[in-house]
């Protein structure tokens, strides 16, 4: 009986040069029918009519009449957390965590990743062990090494350096020091303020967390997180002057005034993530940040924390970047409901999770559109009959790692018939 098969990853990087045909190729600035996109070795060769024959010796892949696009940059995802962790007390070995999330990240279209990893003091006594320091120094060590070794998808490390985490700043200098780091952005996730506007909203997300505890113990808890003592002035400027030496990008985070993107915009961030208000979003792009939002949000309509809605900031062109945050399988999809559901051209939403963050991280130059001499980092995305789009090939430098395509229900009975 014949088995088949939905899905299969492959690494593979043929010495012939390679042809995408009969696709709609998105370019930074249009999406082109009638063309092909060639590969050679671990590069885009160039752009060429479909009419004109390519190198006879080319091997082919037929797009089937989908999109072609640049591999999807994910500067902001914490999601390697619950692959590492899926209960909060269950640690699986970090190696094996990386190695897994990887294929779960390419078959989403994340061909660069950025790993979110939150270098904090935790004030409260939640039990999730990812979050304590030691892991978080060991799963660093793993996403390193995943860059020195065979892997599907770029691995990056982003840095959150919560700002009351006044007894690791030496760490993240080292770390700077050492090229672990490729993006840094600093946080403030204290009550009252940026995300956690709203005390009342921040009580409930706290006895979620610990559900045992009393309301005295909660807001003596949250006291004490709106009392810690951040980190100075001076020491943000010398975070900022190691990593500008290195050219690592800086982001804030959870930007709420005008003040705020002023102060960071002095330190030479160049990244606002997950402004708070429209206002904001706004002011911050007046000055020259990229911004930076959930897709999440986008396929839910509204931030899950009650802030700014995504797809408002998108209408009001306020948007840079959309990132996947905790759900990889977001971006996709966000992708698609803008372009199907609110109208926008599919080459402008495509630009927030390919050219964008790959410009806001210093990697512009190599990555993020389809153009001759950059790396070849390609998606093909089919739609299916249910009307979701779905990836069905996926390069990364120029070698096939992944194919895929769905069989019907009849199609599955005969097989096992």
């Amino acid at each position: 009986m014949p088995i088949h098969s939905s899905w299969y990853i492959l690494y593979y990087k043929g010495t012939k040069m390679i042809r995408i045909t009969n696709g709609k190729l998105v370019l930074p600035d249009k999406t082109l029918d009638n063309h092909d996109v060639l590969i050679e070795g671990s590069w885009i060769k160039g752009i060429v009519p479909a009419s004109r024959a390519a190198d006879e010796d080319a091997e082919i892949i037929d797009a089937c009449g989908g999109y072609v696009m640049p591999g999807f940059v994910d500067i902001h995802s914490d999601y390697i957390e619950q692959v590492a962790a899926p209960r909060p007390s269950a640690l699986i070995d970090f190696n094996i965590a990386v190695k897994e999330a990887e294929k779960e990240l390419l078959f989403h279209g994340i061909t660069t990743i950025y790993h979110s990893l939150s270098l904090y003091n935790n004030a409260m006594d939640v039990k999730k062990e990812i979050r304590k320091m030691e892991n978080v120094q060991r799963l660093t060590n793993c996403i390193k090494a995943a860059n020195e070794r065979q892997s599907l998808i770029r691995h990056r490390f982003h840095a959150r350096f919560e700002i009351d985490n006044i007894d690791n700043i030496g760490l993240l200098k080292q770390y700077i020091e050492d090229g672990r780091v490729d993006l840094i952005s600093f946080m403030n996730h204290a009550p009252g303020q940026g995300q956690y506007g709203d005390v009342e909203a921040f009580k409930s997300i706290i006895k979620d967390y610990v559900p045992d505890r009393t309301d005295e113990w909660i807001k003596a808890q949250i006291d004490q997180m709106k009392n810690r003592p951040v980190i100075s002035d001076e020491d943000c400027r010398d975070i900022a002057r190691l990593a500008a030496e290195k050219g690592i990008s800086l982001a804030s985070h959870d930007d709420d005034s005008k003040e705020k993107v002023d102060y960071y915009r002095s330190l030479g961030m160049r990244i606002s993530e997950f402004p708070i208000t429209l206002e904001v979003a706004q002011y911050a792009r007046e000055m020259g940040m990229y911004t930076v939002a959930g897709a999440p949000n986008i396929l839910l309509g509204a931030s899950h924390a009650g802030n700014l809605a995504a797809h408002e900031a998108i209408a009001h062109g306020c948007i840079d970047i959309l990132c996947s945050d905790y759900y990889p399988a977001g971006i996709i999809h966000a992708v698609f409901k803008l372009v199907n559901h609110y109208g926008y051209p599919m080459e402008e939403i495509v630009k927030m999770v390919t050219l964008n963050p790959a410009k806001a991280v210093n990697m512009g130059e190599q990555l993020g559109s389809i153009e001759a001499g950059k790396s070849a980092d390609l998606l093909i995305v089919e739609t299916l009959e249910d009307g979701f789009p779905s990836i069905t090939a996926c390069f990364v430098d120029g070698a096939l790692v992944l194919r895929s395509h769905y069989v019907t229900g009849g199609d599955r009975h005969a097989a096992h018939t």
